[in-house]
């Protein structure tokens, strides 16, 4: 009788890809794929180390699978088995723990597990050691028009408050006529978006004489591809051939998300950024002079240790100044491990949750300015699925600047890119089109 199978993901959109295509390897091998919920023989975790609180939510959904079926086979991977391996080697609840750059032979190890074969439950490669890339492939995904494609892993840049270096390792890039087959495979599936994601997609390609620019030109030379986004991106490799090299591409949204972290150059230099808040407004620039009012999203990370109320003050009003699409506020979580941890000055709780909710409050109305400045306007909309809204239904989907947007039509729909005129919103993130 085939086993039944039960994966759940923590974490960003790297993560996500990954438990998809663990998801696509073990329904091929014959595993039934169950939801996440009691009667499953095997639970994988994909879990997530970003913050203390990101591991304790890893450790409590591996609890939850074991109390679901005590006869399980409760298998943890990702990134908080690479930080946390000796404590999960050392619970009851956990059979088998997997770590990055394992995943690609989780079938061998699940089979050798199950025959009694395993020598050691312990899979885990030591990340400082020189990897190749971890080749796992997608020919569908959850969404039915959008798909991620992972293409780099691992990070070389060592910011002071992040662990992800130390769980991914260091840079590593997809084979790039991998990822090219791996755009046909979903194109042939109905796929028309792309968007391109890593654990540091800009340094796409150093470790392998490539570029990321490269990259995106041989993905947008394709048939079908009718959307490309890119997922987070450095402020550095924003170039002015760059801009325009991505600008001269019909294809490309103008949708860019910039990390930031700080508006204040002395909080830059404590996280290890290595970019000023001059230079990062001056990245901004370049894509809004070859853009046409393109959407800019970043991260904001609030109360990180030393930050003084006026660099509060200075990063809230460079933050002001470049007038976000979008402005996501993280109040700084402590994580052992880290350069940040052991800084001097760890500012409040009360005073990290002050100032998230004024940044919020700014954000929120940047936010409405952008979404105000489309009104009136004609603007593209990759239609996805339907939904109600007050009793009616609607078609919704994604501008190109990732604005989500609302159509009311008799139409199918679905998968569809068509044009609509924006008349107004229907709630504070969500405009309303007449197509």
């Amino acid at each position: 009788m085939e086993k039944k199978v039960a994966l759940h993901n923590l974490g960003c959109k790297v993560n996500a890809y990954e438990t998809e295509a663990m998801e696509q390897m073990l329904e091929e091998a014959g595993y039934q794929i169950v939801p996440f919920a009691p009667g499953a023989d095997i639970y994988i975790i994909n879990t997530c180390t970003v913050t203390n609180i990101a591991d304790r939510k890893s450790r409590q959904m591996l609890h939850k699978a074991k109390k679901m079926n005590p006869d399980a086979i409760v298998v943890a991977t990702g990134c908080y088995v690479q930080v946390g391996k000796e404590r999960l080697k050392k619970d009851d609840a956990i059979d088998l723990v997997v770590g990055n750059n394992k995943k690609k032979d989780l079938l061998s190890i699940l089979d050798a597990y199950i025959q009694g074969k395993a020598g050691d439950r312990d899979e885990v490669l030591d990340m400082k050691e020189a990897l190749e890339y971890e080749n796992l492939q997608l020919s569908q995904t959850g969404e039915h028009t959008r798909a991620y494609l992972k293409v780099q892993d691992g990070c070389n840049q060592f910011c002071s408050y992040c662990i992800i270096p130390y769980a991914r390792g260091r840079v590593r890039s997809r084979n790039k006529e991998e990822v090219l087959a791996e755009v046909n495979r979903l194109t042939a599936n109905g796929y028309q978006e792309f968007v391109l994601t890593g654990i540091h997609l800009s340094s796409y390609g150093i470790d392998c004489g490539d570029s990321l620019l490269s990259l995106i030109q041989a993905v947008h030379s394709m048939e079908g591809v009718k959307r490309i986004r890119l997922g987070s991106l450095e402020p550095r490799i924003i170039t002015e051939d760059f801009a325009r090299a991505l600008a001269d591409m019909p294809k490309i949204c103008p949708h860019f998300h910039l990390s930031l972290q700080s508006g204040c150059d002395e909080t830059l230099r404590r996280m290890n950024r290595r970019y000023s808040a001059g230079e990062y407004r001056e990245k901004c620039g370049l894509l809004r002079q070859v853009f046409d009012n393109p959407a800019l999203t970043t991260d904001v990370i609030v109360g990180f240790p030393g930050e003084t109320e006026k660099e509060f003050q200075e990063s809230r009003e460079f933050i002001d100044g470049i007038r976000f699409y979008e402005t996501h506020i993280f109040k700084y979580s402590r994580r052992e491990g880290t350069r940040a941890a052991a800084m001097e000055n760890q500012i409040q709780e009360a005073v990290k949750a002050q100032r998230s909710r004024d940044l919020i409050a700014l954000g929120e109305l940047h936010q409405r300015e952008y979404m105000e400045s489309f009104l009136g306007k004609e603007v593209e909309i990759l239609f996805e699925e339907t939904v109600s809204i007050q009793g009616k239904s609607f078609w919704t989907g994604h501008t190109r600047e990732y604005i989500r947007a609302v159509a009311e039509t008799d139409q199918d729909l679905e998968n569809v890119i068509a044009r609509g005129t924006v008349r107004g919103f229907s709630t504070k993130d969500t405009i309303i089109c007449e197509i």
